[in-house]
């Protein structure tokens, strides 16, 4: 007996990137405008950013997202003193669905920076170099990557594309992810702990510290990390640092002795043996990976460094 076969209807479809990058950019960073054949969005992961587009201008910071359409002129810089880090996705994608995305900005709910963080993590592994290397340029295949990285690129793309349209078909209403109280409590309390450690970035903080301090015990506080973060709490503040150091670094007010000393390292060896560890450059290789990638945004103007804000 035969079976019937039902096609599943497709809505959108992306099968060509032409830009994937995650880029960490100084705070005097200003690019030139420029338009394309393709749709891009840019999402601001930290800082704050001026769009100009068309006739209109845009200011974005953390959490927010813009689409450019095709053929759609964009220009932008860092805005307030800050060092913006940006995911920059470009891409082919003919659909008349796409048509939602004209002319819109999003603040992206809990679910929505979700699929953009398994997105960015499968081009950190799709891709040599990585999606977040300063060295990304272009994407180019990674032969060591996992089984159909490239295809989870695309459905993670299509799904968050997806859920944006059914969020702005609803009216762009709130909405309460499915949780129970429990995981909202551990996530409000690792929220607390990470910001606690963000103001208290010059000290020898502890498991035992941070216990302290929260009233909590140490197996819970190490479940607590391991669930909402995926590594230790330990871990956690020395990213703190690290990502803190880089920010510095880009806005240039600081020297290495000073931010080392500001960070709570007992000395500029010890803070460049850990960042380097962490980054894979010592803190001056990092710097002057910023300045040249600004260098770029000011005269020669590559695409993917340019990408950021105009694409």
């Amino acid at each position: 007996m035969g079976y019937p076969k039902y096609d599943l209807r497709e809505e959108l479809s992306v099968r060509q990137l032409v830009t994937f990058v995650y880029k960490e950019f100084p705070v005097h960073f200003r690019s030139r405008g420029e338009s394309h054949d393709f749709w891009e969005f840019v999402y601001v992961d930290k800082g704050k950013v001026e769009i100009e587009v068309g006739t209109g201008r845009e200011i974005l910071q953390q959490g927010d997202m813009i689409f450019y359409t095709p053929n759609e002129f964009h220009v932008g810089h860092a805005l307030d003193g800050t060092a913006p880090n940006l995911l920059i996705v470009s891409f082919v994608c003919d659909s008349p669905a796409m048509r939602f995305f004209e002319g819109k900005t999003f603040q992206l709910k809990e679910g929505e920076r979700q699929l953009l963080s398994c997105l960015l993590q499968e081009g950190r592994e799709a891709f040599d170099p990585p999606v977040d290397s300063p060295l990304m340029s272009l994407p180019r295949r990674n032969r060591f990557a996992s089984f159909g990285s490239e295809q989870v690129i695309r459905n993670y793309l299509e799904i968050l594309l997806i859920q944006l349209i059914r969020t702005g078909e609803r009216g762009g209403s709130d909405r309460k992810p499915f949780k129970t109280v429990l995981s909202n409590e551990n996530k409000a309390l690792a929220e607390q702990i990470i910001a606690y450690m963000r103001e208290h970035l010059s000290e020898e903080l502890s498991i035992d510290k941070l216990c302290s301090q929260f009233q909590i015990g140490r197996t819970r506080l190490i479940t607590l990390f391991k669930e909402e973060t995926g590594g230790g709490a330990m871990a956690c503040f020395g990213k703190q640092k690290i990502e803190q150091a880089k920010s510095w670094i880009r806005e240039e007010k600081l020297n290495m002795t000073e931010i080392g000393e500001r960070l709570g390292y007992s000395s500029i060896h010890s803070f460049s043996r850990s960042f380097k560890q962490a980054v894979g450059m010592t803190p001056t290789e990092y710097a002057r990976s910023v300045h040249a990638r600004s260098v770029r945004g000011t005269k020669t103007a590559r695409p993917a460094d340019q990408a950021a804000v105009e694409g």
